[in-house]
């Protein structure tokens, strides 16, 4: 068999992957868990419908996974930021899981996630070359 590799943006090369992964990925959790997936968006946005901030997440058999979490700069430390977490992390709780995970930069949210109760289970040093990358938990069942 001859293979070979490529380096492209293929969406539908990247679905298979996807999807081939998750396929696997189901033969190992417990059924109880599986078909546990679902996006979850929330935006932020003023009386003209602009978006001005955002929490993008999916819900992965036992927990939830922010992926983006993004406020504009002149409205920050107004209190949306945490608006938009406490609503995400209801929603969570509705999903029934059981906790949260995010990862922020040394530069990022870091002081913010800890003020809302994560707390950091890994870090990576030397990122950028001076940042620190973390890796960021809150369980919920004691919510």
């Amino acid at each position: 068999m001859d293979l070979y590799i490529t380096r492209e943006l293929n969406k539908e090369d990247k679905q298979y992957i996807d999807e081939a992964l998750y396929k696997f990925n189901l033969k190992h959790f417990p059924e109880d868990l599986s078909g546990r997936y679902e996006e979850i968006n929330l935006f932020l946005k003023d009386e003209a419908g602009n978006v001005r901030g955002g929490i993008l997440t999916e819900v992965c058999w036992n927990w939830l996974e922010i992926h983006t979490f993004m406020v504009d700069e002149d409205i920050r430390k107004s209190g949306f930021g945490t608006k938009l977490l406490a609503e995400i992390e209801m929603i969570a709780l509705e999903k029934q899981c059981d906790f949260i995970k995010v990862d922020t930069l040394s530069f990022q949210a870091l002081d913010f996630y800890k003020k809302n109760g994560y707390k950091v289970y890994g870090s990576i040093d030397n990122v950028g070359r001076e940042f620190t990358h973390y890796y960021l938990k809150k369980d919920l069942n004691n919510f």
